[in-house]
């Protein structure tokens, strides 16, 4: 997906990827080991490093009802972020940063490389349906990733990884 969001006179330097690790779950058995497949090509590309948070359960009640249950919410991704862009920024290892991301916390690291480098830029590309406004107010530029980049960016039926490993894409993702 990176190489279809540059221009044809931008060069990729890297692929940097935040997530955590999910947990198998009763409702979604197999959610874990889709997420694995996924990350597993993505640790096998070159140039592209994953950087992994980690999930915290927290309890959630209903104000109606007044049932609880316990909810995974994912720490330290958007930290994780931050740091690199401002890293990054600081050792000059990037022109344009594209940040696809439409969480909000984000708005900070942006607005802090911005107003300390003011050479640099930074591209959000918002993912479907996680828009942030304040991101794109605060960007340089901004790229809303349609259904087709998407699509045409999925994994193939079988993925080949450098050392033979074939990967097979789950078939919910078709």
């Amino acid at each position: 997906m990176s190489q279809k969001i540059l221009k044809p006179t931008q060069n990729l330097v890297a692929t940097k990827y935040f997530t955590a690790r999910i947990s198998y779950t009763p409702n979604n058995p197999d959610k874990h080991k889709r997420q694995a497949t996924f990350l597993d090509a993505a640790e096998s590309l070159p140039d592209t490093h994953v950087f992994y948070g980690h999930y915290l359960t927290k309890e959630v009640r209903c104000h109606r009802c007044g049932n609880t249950w316990l909810l995974p919410e994912e720490k330290m991704t958007d930290v994780n972020i931050a740091i690199e862009m401002l890293q990054d920024a600081f050792e000059d290892s990037f022109d344009v940063a594209f940040l696809v991301s439409g969480d909000s916390d984000l708005a900070a690291p942006v607005k802090t490389i911005l107003r300390r480098y003011p050479k640099k830029r930074i591209i959000v590309v918002s993912p479907l349906n996680r828009k942030s406004q304040k991101l794109k107010s605060l960007a340089t530029g901004y790229i809303n990733l349609g259904e087709d980049v998407l699509r045409n960016s999925l994994l193939p039926d079988v993925y080949v990884k450098p050392d033979g490993t074939e990967l097979k894409r789950p078939g919910k993702w078709k």
